[in-house]
């Protein structure tokens, strides 16, 4: 729905039960319009969409940018957000796409006082759509998810879980996260060598069979000590001490973490960790709807035959950029500057957006000062 003259566009997305199948292992109540939200982003929107959003209420959408136009835009939302707050007392005041804001948010459940409109105004959030991504990603999957299913499955791990990569690396064997984490299951060094062999010789969480059964252990562990799949997959993300920590405070539902625990480090991604997986798991499921018929990869990889284990001095090229950023050359590294973007950056060093954010694991184009990303 478009507003006036400002041209802003209002959605708050329906909250109703997904298509995604829900068990007692992974529950869906109470986390509808965050599923919804991440469906969309998996399948509606691309890698151009910049969604302005709230970071809280994902599913209040209040408008959807490009990359010339995100910045007015996001201003234009603000304004019209402190313009609601001016007038509580004199709703009559509003401009018209205002009055359009205030109806959204209070359709959304969230009240129109002074401080929850000072909150939205500061949890003014953009989330770039990754439908380009999300679609390889499920193609990729072909190689991979029957193998990883059947070893989650003889671990006691719910197989649909073997589905995490897809939020996780997209089943891109050569991610490399800006915090070191490596490989389609996106283990850090620290938790990759609790089960897992991570030396400067050999690193083990680039073999696929290897670092799957690494992945069922930690999860089952997880488990073990929270009782509940949705805290173990989020624990995933957020550590296992976090979520007990949560837990502690608020409880096992996760619905209600997420609502009531304000951790210093529970942020955007952790609390919305099961979330993307449910979503991911319903569109995978159902991924003719969303993207038509897909020739998926033919597996490669078969339970209990192991692949080579790819070492971190292989040869960097375009195609297996899996060195750790300690054994780049400063020619291979970029630190970001003020004002640069991934398109910027792409142009100066003869690559393409997509080559930037597969090499450094970025799930969205937002990158920031001082940040370094391989660019070789």
């Amino acid at each position: 729905m478009k507003l006036g003259v400002s041209g802003v566009i209002i959605l708050v997305l329906t909250i109703a039960v997904p298509a995604f199948c829900e068990t007692a292992d992974l529950p869906v109540q109470g986390l509808e319009s965050r599923v919804d939200f991440w469906k969309k982003v998996f399948t509606q929107y691309g890698e151009d969409d910049v969604i302005i959003h709230d970071r809280v209420h994902p599913h209040l959408i209040y408008d959807v940018a490009s990359r010339d136009d995100q910045v007015e835009k996001i201003a234009r939302v603000r304004q019209a957000l402190d313009e609601i707050r001016q007038n509580i007392a004199n709703p009559e005041n509003l401009s018209t796409t205002a009055q359009q804001i205030q109806d959204a948010i209070a359709a959304s459940g969230v009240p129109l006082t002074p401080e929850s409109l000072s909150e939205l105004r500061d949890n003014v959030h953009t989330q770039v759509g990754i439908k380009e991504r999300f679609r390889q990603g499920v193609i990729r999957s072909g190689r991979y998810v029957e193998a990883f299913q059947e070893v989650f499955e003889k671990q006691g791990v719910p197989p649909e879980i073997a589905l995490l990569p897809l939020v996780e690396s997209s089943f891109e064997n050569r991610a490399l996260s800006n915090a070191g984490a490596a490989g389609i299951w996106q283990f850090t060094r620290g938790t990759g060598r609790l089960y897992l062999s991570v030396t400067r010789k050999v690193d083990e969480r680039l073999d696929p069979a290897k670092a799957t059964r690494a992945a069922a252990r930690l999860l089952k562990d997880n488990y073990a000590a929270l009782g509940s799949w949705p805290l173990a997959i989020t624990a995933y993300n957020h550590g296992r001490a976090g979520m007990l920590r949560a837990q502690g405070e608020v409880g096992s539902e996760m619905a209600k973490i997420i609502d009531d625990y304000r951790g210093p480090s529970f942020g955007y991604a952790s609390m919305n960790f099961y979330s993307e997986f449910l979503a991911a798991v319903d569109v995978y499921s159902n991924y003719e709807q969303y993207f038509g018929e897909l020739a998926l990869d033919k597996p490669s990889m078969r339970q209990g035959v192991a692949p080579t284990v790819t070492r971190v001095a292989a040869k960097n090229t375009s195609k297996a950029r899996v060195q750790t950023a300690a054994k780049t050359s400063a020619s291979d590294r970029y630190k970001v500057r003020k004002g640069d973007t991934l398109a910027d950056i792409a142009q100066r060093f003869g690559t393409s957006v997509r080559e930037l954010m597969d090499a450094n694991n970025l799930r969205n184009h937002v990158i920031y000062a001082g940040q370094i990303l391989l660019v070789k």
